[in-house]
């Protein structure tokens, strides 16, 4: 008689971990990392090679061709060179006059290869125009399903924050991130996918011109500020340099951060005070 390997719970657990590791959506019977498919990866050739083809250049000697089909499948799924990529992003973000276009050129732009796993593109929500602008670290699994920054737990804590200032998304702050689709998994992104983002970034900050900008956790900090470890920089301001204007920016704990480290919160609640006296101050 057939036993399951595993018992319902077990199934349900390991489907949550699934979920939570961003594995949420089967599209093949295994695993296949489509990225690693190089058409001119040396021995790629014999290893994509009909079993046939690979028999008859072992008994003649004479090489053989992976079939074109299957060459042209692999060029398509390479993924873009980083530089061409950041060359890619500046062209398509200096093409955008507005906000709306903006939007359009992200969701449209094909160089980041994280695109490729995520459901939706999610590149701002609030009020463009707005004193405030909120920069966080990339989509989690609420923000990939809704296709809107900010939208878990930890946006529902940045809105109570926000609040406590009164401030609101709906009135007169902007929140995006510096990364605009999903990473595996939740994983912090990587110096050449911020790369590949910061031109999108630049152009929304120049279009939304905002008198202050928070940078939610140690991705941003490090993206806009080049500077780690979020301890020693957060509640310190600092300038952006975007086109030829210099705006002030101070780094705060992520909201995920202070869920985690409730004890945290006087300090966030100090560096809101700040917030609050630098916007009022205008």
């Amino acid at each position: 008689m057939y036993e399951p390997v595993l018992s319902p719970d077990e199934a349900r657990a390991l489907l949550r971990w699934y979920a939570d590791m961003g594995v949420d959506e089967a599209v093949a019977p295994t695993p296949t990392n489509l990225f690693s498919w190089r058409a001119d990866r040396p021995g790629l050739a014999a290893a994509t090679a009909p079993a046939a083809a690979r028999k008859r250049q072992a008994v003649s000697g004479a090489p053989s061709s992976p079939a074109p089909a299957m060459v042209a499948a692999n060029a398509a799924d390479a993924p873009m060179p980083a530089d061409e990529a950041v060359a890619a992003a500046q062209a398509a973000a200096r093409t955008a006059d507005n906000f709306e276009a903006l939007i359009a050129a992200i969701e449209a732009f094909e160089g980041c290869p994280l695109k490729a796993g995520a459901r939706k593109t999610v590149v701002a929500d609030g009020s463009p125009g707005g004193d405030l602008l909120v920069l966080g670290e990339a989509p989690g699994r609420d923000e990939d399903a809704t296709g809107k920054p900010f939208v878990g737990r930890a946006g529902q804590l940045l809105d109570k924050m926000l609040t406590s200032i009164g401030r609101a998304r709906t009135t007169d702050t902007l929140i995006s991130n510096v990364i605009f689709w999903r990473p595996p998994g939740n994983r912090t992104p990587t110096a050449t996918e911020t790369a590949i983002c910061r031109p999108f970034v630049d152009r929304l900050i120049e279009l939304a011109a905002p008198k202050v900008i928070l940078l939610a956790g140690g991705a941003p900090t490090q993206a806009m500020l080049g500077l780690s470890g979020i301890m020693r920089a957060r509640g310190v301001w600092r300038d952006i340099e975007i086109g030829g204007r210099a705006i002030p920016a101070m780094p705060i704990f992520h909201p995920a951060f202070l869920l985690r480290q409730p004890m945290q919160k006087r300090l966030a609640w100090r560096d809101l005070l700040a917030l609050d006296q630098r916007l009022r101050e205008g």
